[in-house]
């Protein structure tokens, strides 16, 4: 039975697990979730993910969400000795540091900053813009200190593809990453050095880029993140 991810086309979670089915030739099917329209709100999706957080796996009725966990069981699973999450046990630990990284740190301040104003109830300040500095330095000490091509090794990991998705929500609104050097050469690498992978993040970061510009219309009341409502801030979409 083929499985299925339930996903949003410009989510860096989904977006991220994407890569991993991508460059692990796994076939799935792909079904879009209607973010704007609340479709993860609903009962039915309730009993796949009680988070109501995309994106979810459905592999032969075993439901598993969090983008982390769903990356990590499908190499487990699918391609146990592939460099992509590896077996050395420090080397995948600091694969596994780097993704409760971006998890609790980096694409919790980038969302915040750039993903939450757009889709939900909230402003950037000047806070919101000390704390993405804040990550992106501490992003950068990672891959001085590293001294590896990519954020965890030398080679692509799960760890990349996190954080490079993250890292879309900052191109998208025109962010300045002049100051970090090592972000951009390991930004610019992936997209030369990864182009199947960069066209999946690529796709998401143009209409991220395009909510920029143009916000969607919450405005209907039965929305759940209505505007007037104080919504939480989710690192799961």
């Amino acid at each position: 039975m083929t499985m299925k991810l339930y996903a949003v086309s410009d989510g860096p979670p989904s977006l991220a697990v994407r890569m991993v089915f991508q460059t692990l030739n796994i076939p799935y099917e792909l079904i879009d979730v209607d973010f704007i329209a609340g479709e993860h709100m609903t009962a039915e999706y309730a009993k796949m993910n009680p988070q109501k957080e995309i994106p979810v796996l459905d592999d032969a009725g075993f439901y598993l969400s969090e983008s982390i966990a769903i990356m990590q069981y499908l190499c487990d699973k699918y391609a146990p000795n592939n460099p992509l999450y590896p077996r050395d046990p420090a080397k995948r630990a600091i694969v596994n540091h780097r993704l409760c990284f971006n998890m609790a740190f980096y694409y919790s301040a980038i969302s915040a900053h750039c993903m939450a104003p757009i889709f939900f109830d909230y402003q950037r300040t000047d806070m919101s813009l000390k704390k993405v500095n804040n990550a992106l330095n501490v992003l950068e000490t990672y891959l001085r200190e590293g001294g590896t091509k990519y954020a965890a090794t030398d080679n692509v990991t799960i760890a990349d593809f996190a954080l490079i998705t993250a890292t879309i929500c900052l191109e998208a609104i025109n962010f300045d990453l002049s100051t970090y050097p090592l972000v951009i050469k390991w930004y610019e690498r992936f997209k030369q050095e990864n182009p199947d992978s960069w066209i999946i993040a690529n796709a998401g970061m143009q209409e991220i880029a395009q909510f920029e510009k143009n916000p969607p219309d919450l405005s209907h009341m039965n929305h759940p993140f209505h505007p007037t409502r104080k919504a939480k801030v989710s690192t799961g979409v």
